[in-house]
């Protein structure tokens, strides 16, 4: 990948002339949204196309369905099955090129503070990129110090999986648990529920993350402490919830070996940068992994977040899944937009929720390793883009930030697409599949793959009054069994689902994700909506527990069911 990776140096300094404040001045440099011209056209063809149907859209381009297409990476994109035409397209592009896209694309790669509201850089990409690039932050190579980590952890994870890494009595370490939240919990258990086909099957691995109770004493109820290792994934080592729950998982561990706080070193490790709190807790610093505060936690799952993930697949298998993001790197980086797989979806979410008044995007993978993909994007896709505040400051005056759900087929064809296929809301989908499954059994994948691609026609297409009457149907129950179609749909195509292909995957959504919110003139890379709640709890907490009833100055509703709650307990 020569080229891929420019050298930049950061150095701190007046936010005016910094990498964040030329890209927030860069940003207010562009147009807003509605008066670029793009938009304008868009506008206007949206008129002329709202009131086609896919049908005619399809009749009259016998070869829409191989024109539609594009591939990158390992991936094969369908999205013939989408409201536009090739002047929508077009359009769409263009608004990229006017929303400044290519140049936002180059300053992320290059390690620009293009987080401008948090003053750092969007550097995920770097998480990836190979050994011999050098990206420069403060002076500082952190490309190198990406590959130092994760030479450690590869180390780590051959002392633990070998069974050189033994436990205070002198056990091998035969189970697993991840204790993080957010970003430091979705995308380790998203990717050892992906990977679960290339995992050890002798080691258990559990995840906890809610500060439920619950959550941490079934994750343990059937475990032995002299077997098992905790990972405590927290930057700051003082995350609310994942302190609390490692606390919890310290005094099960010393009561479960007699009481001995020694134990903690050979049973606790930390994905951390803050080495007081790690070693005041009881682990090694030796065996604290650190990262970087460019990286967000919602794209961090290929960095020593990921640690549980190479614990179960092996060193080997956990940088395949890096060369798949990096491959999706590369594509996104270079492809011309018309061809290039996140900036067509990032595009075509963008037609929808703006154009169309579509609110979610239904994420729905043919593919059962696949089951916590969803629930991954939700952070992912909404904590980047549920924004209402422009890069510049300025309130939106549009749609930004649909949300993503979903779940795997076929079950969710017996949950929810009842409302999909005939609803009163427009729920564009991205279908995922793979052509070879990767625990063959009978003809069960040709029936998913058969379910998967009916779905796709079904919602395009649908079924008029005259077919519903041409089989027979009695009169009344007509209108009941139309299906209007004309419901979009991408399908994504895969080989198998490998670790490059996840990590193929997991870089589209988020390249995606970065395509929509520089449309937006949104910042994708904080979260300050995460913090206001955060800091209510940490007040209300004392208030809950105080031996007299403490006084209150919330709303009236707070006050009360904070008496109601000291009350029933």
């Amino acid at each position: 990948m020569p080229g891929a990776f420019a050298c930049v140096r950061m150095e701190g300094g007046d936010p005016d002339t910094s990498d964040g404040g030329r890209n927030a001045n860069a940003m207010r440099a562009i147009t807003p949204l509605p008066r670029r011209p793009a938009w304008k056209a868009l506008v206007s063809h949206h008129k002329t196309i709202a009131g086609l149907h896919l049908r005619q859209l399809f009749a009259a381009d016998s070869k829409r369905g191989e024109r539609f297409t594009a591939s990158g990476a390992g991936l094969f994109l369908d999205y013939s099955k989408n409201r536009v035409d090739a002047e929508a397209m077009k359009r769409l592009v263009q608004l990229a090129r006017e929303s400044g896209l290519r140049a936002r694309i180059d300053a992320m790669f290059r390690g620009d503070r293009i987080n401008v509201t948090e003053h750092r850089a969007a550097l995920h990409v770097a998480l990836r990129a190979p050994k011999s690039a050098t990206i420069l932050v403060d002076g500082k190579d952190v490309v190198a110090e990406v590959h130092a980590v994760l030479d450690r952890m590869g180390a780590f994870a051959d002392r633990v999986r070998s069974g050189r890494w033994r436990g205070h009595t002198g056990r091998r370490i035969r189970n697993v648990v991840n204790i993080g939240i957010g970003g430091s919990d979705l995308g380790p258990v998203m990717a050892y529920e992906a990977l679960k086909h290339y995992s050890r099957r002798d080691m258990t691995f559990r995840f906890v993350s809610n500060v439920d109770g619950i959550d941490f004493v079934e994750a343990v109820r059937d475990l032995d402490p002299a077997e098992t290792l905790f990972i405590v994934s927290s930057k700051t080592f003082t995350t609310l919830e994942t302190r609390t729950n490692a606390e919890s998982a310290r005094a099960w561990l010393v009561q479960g070996l007699g009481g001995r706080e020694r134990a903690v070193a050979k049973h606790f490790v930390a994905v951390s940068t803050n080495a007081g709190q790690v070693s005041a807790f009881g682990i090694d610093t030796a065996n604290m992994f650190g990262f970087w505060d460019w990286v967000g936690g919602r794209y961090s799952m290929d960095s020593a977040i990921g640690l549980s993930t190479m614990l179960a697949v092996g060193p080997a298998n956990f940088r395949r899944m890096l060369a798949g993001f990096r491959a999706m790197d590369e594509h996104f980086r270079t492809a011309p937009f018309g061809e290039n797989l996140p900036v067509i979806m990032g595009l075509l979410a963008v037609w929808y929720s703006n154009f169309f008044g579509a609110e979610t995007v239904a994420v729905l993978p043919y593919e059962n390793y696949l089951k916590r993909f969803p629930a991954y994007l939700q952070q992912l896709t909404m904590e980047s883009n549920g924004k209402s505040v422009t890069l510049a400051g300025r309130r939106v005056r549009y749609a930004t930030g649909p949300v993503y759900w979903g779940e795997p087929g076929t079950n969710g064809q017996h949950s929810f697409y009842q409302l999909i296929h005939q609803g009163t809301r427009l729920v564009p989908c991205d279908f995922i599949a793979f052509a070879r499954a990767l625990t063959p059994l009978g003809r069960h994948h040709d029936m998913l793959i058969a379910n998967v691609l009916a779905q796709g026609e079904a919602l395009a297409f649908g079924k008029t009054e005259a077919e519903v009457r041409a089989e027979g149907v009695p009169e009344a129950l007509v209108p009941h069994k139309v299906f209007e179609g004309n419901r979009p749909s991408n399908t994504i195509f895969a080989r198998q689902l490998t670790p490059e292909t996840l990590g193929a995957l997991v870089a589209l959504y988020e390249h995606s994700v970065f395509t929509q919110g520089t449309i937006w003139g949104i910042n994708s890379f904080d979260q300050w909506g995460v913090e206001l709640g955060k800091a209510l709890a940490q007040r209300i907490m004392p208030e809950l527990t105080a031996r007299a009833a403490p006084r209150l100055a919330h709303d009236s509703s707070t006050n009360q069911l904070i008496r109601h709650y000291r009350r029933a307990r």
